[in-house]
């Protein structure tokens, strides 16, 4: 990025963060019910809020983490894009209609509609925080690494972008709640799907128009060997293969399947996609917003997997790799190289691209930033009767930053690491955790609160601990703490083992648990899922 175009790069992307406050302002409401704050008063039509629900994955993690997968890994950007859209289904299929009849705002509210334990709650809500934070560490790591070519590069253009894309989440979440949010989400993931869809039409005419011209392209540029994003590099024929590779050792192999079993469960668990659930007037209009989320997907995931061998066939891995070792830089460097790498049209459009990109990621970041403070103010912050109590909305609006905090403070290090994979780790404690607590509350008749705590606290600690010691923390050159080595867990995911734990202990919690179910709620909870009877 040259001098001369620093300036408009920070102009529009001040221009940007200036239309998402305004957005939000106009959406505050002085005394807004919790109705309003967490889910926009139900007043969502399916195709927005969709199109809402799309832009969560289009951000950061396709647009930004599974392009740079596809630059350097060719075939585990393909991987990743299936997995994520097949969690969609699966969401749907799942838990879309049952969460909108049972729930109000968070995944405890679904949980605690049919066994009413305040144990239940804090748990579901500690649970709902620790997967928000890790989603948001995706986000803001994709922002640094994004921002720093536009603002000069080094270490103070990335820092300084995590805080300055912190404090807009913080801000348009705490000012005007999910409607603000779906407003800011809505235009700027309209204008991110513009951008990609021109830069993918300009790299099929490139070649013709044949997208089997581009893959002997890509496959021709892509050099055997190469060193992987994260966190070790194992070397493979062809394209190198991101995260410890997914290659011919069984640990390798095994972490492939534990981030598959990640992508395709993790979904249906996340705070923010559930909150979205609640946000349209019926359990149908849900279900129809999923469906068009999953339309939306597979349009998004064909235009990056598009870019991203794009950037593998016209720069080729090493140049992309140069640039940052998770990859994040493709998409920018590909921009300039479409519009013409030695001139400044390039470079403009490089510029436009990231901005728009950059305003995108904030804006899915401040959902997410609104579901964790909805579990704090609703799930933590809770009286000794079990319902959340006055003043919530004003508790929420304050723990928007208590949740911002710890994700920016784990994003610094992180940008190490592609996004994508970053955000498979927070699918796998959703995974863990909250989808066995849920999937057994709607579905299973002998659940009891005993179940339920062992299913998030024995699906929740073990996934955290694993992460901790597994090679994405330490043990590797780009690793998040690259000078310790604690990594005796193989796998850079921990859903393998953890997701099965969290079904396995909430199963026998429940048939341990003196005190049986309660038939009576258990039909009541069938009945309100199945038809929608006495849901708000």
């Amino acid at each position: 990025m040259t001098g001369s175009l620093r300036a408009p790069a920070l102009l529009l992307c001040g221009v940007l963060a200036l239309t998402a406050l305004l957005l939000a302002h106009r959406a505050a409401r002085r005394r807004a019910t919790a109705a309003d704050f967490y889910a926009g008063g139900r007043l969502l039509s399916p195709p927005a809020n969709g199109l809402a629900l799309a832009g969560g994955p289009l951000s950061a993690v396709c647009f930004v983490g599974v392009t740079g997968l596809t630059a350097l890994g060719g075939h585990d950007g393909v991987f990743y894009a299936a997995g994520l859209l097949l969690g969609w289904v699966v969401a749907l299929l799942l838990v879309a209609e049952g969460v909108r009849n049972c729930g109000r705002h968070t995944p405890a509210d679904v949980v605690v509609s049919r066994l009413r334990d305040r144990r239940v709650r804090a748990a579901a809500g500690v649970a709902a925080v620790t997967v928000s934070v890790l989603c948001l560490v995706a986000q803001l790591a994709a922002a640094g690494s994004l921002a720093a070519p536009l603002f000069g590069g080094g270490a103070v253009a990335r820092t300084g972008t995590v805080l300055a894309g912190g404090a807009l989440m913080v801000a348009c979440a705490c000012r005007g709640g999910m409607q603000a949010v779906t407003r800011i989400q809505l235009v700027h993931v309209v204008l991110l799907l513009g951008c990609a869809g021109v830069l993918c039409g300009l790299v099929l005419l490139r070649y013709g128009g044949d997208p089997a011209a581009l893959l002997r392209a890509a496959a021709g540029r892509a050099t055997a060997g190469a060193a992987t994003a994260v966190p070790e590099a194992t070397e493979q024929g062809g394209w190198a293969v991101p995260g410890p590779a997914y290659g011919e050792g069984t640990a390798e192999r095994l972490d492939a399947v534990s981030l598959g079993l990640a992508l395709v469960l993790g979904t249906a668990g996340l705070p923010h996609v559930l909150a979205r659930c609640g946000t349209v007037p019926t359990a149908p209009a849900a279900r129809r917003s999923v469906g068009w989320a999953i339309g939306l997907l597979g349009c998004v995931c064909l235009l990056t997997l598009g870019l991203g061998l794009g950037a593998a066939a016209l720069l080729g891995p090493e140049t992309v790799r140069e640039a940052g070792p998770a990859g994040h830089a493709a998409v920018p460097l590909l921009a300039a190289e479409l519009g013409g790498e030695a001139g400044t049209g390039g470079a403009v459009l490089a510029v436009v691209v990231s901005a728009v990109a950059l305003a995108a990621i904030l804006a899915v970041g401040a959902g997410m930033t609104l579901a964790g403070a909805a579990a704090v103010a609703r799930d933590l912050h809770t009286p000794r009767g079990g319902r959340p109590g006055r003043g919530e909305v004003r508790v929420a609006r304050t723990m928007t930053l208590a949740v911002a905090v710890p994700a920016l403070a784990l994003a610094l290090p992180a940008q190490r690491l592609n996004a994508a994979l970053l955000l498979g780790l927070a699918l796998a404690v959703a995974a863990s955790a909250l989808l066995p607590a849920l999937s057994y509350a709607l579905f299973w008749h002998r659940f009891t609160a005993r179940g339920a705590l062992w299913a998030l606290w024995g699906g929740l600690v073990p996934a955290v601990l694993l992460i901790a010691v597994s090679p994405v923390v330490s043990g590797g050159e780009h690793a998040l703490l690259p000078g310790a080595d604690v990594a005796v867990f193989p796998l850079g995911n921990p859903g393998l083992v953890s997701i099965p734990l969290g079904f396995l202990a909430g199963w026998l919690g429940t048939v341990t648990s003196r005190a049986p179910a309660d038939p009576v709620r258990y039909a009541e909870t069938e009945v309100r899922a199945l038809t929608g009877a006495g849901a708000v």
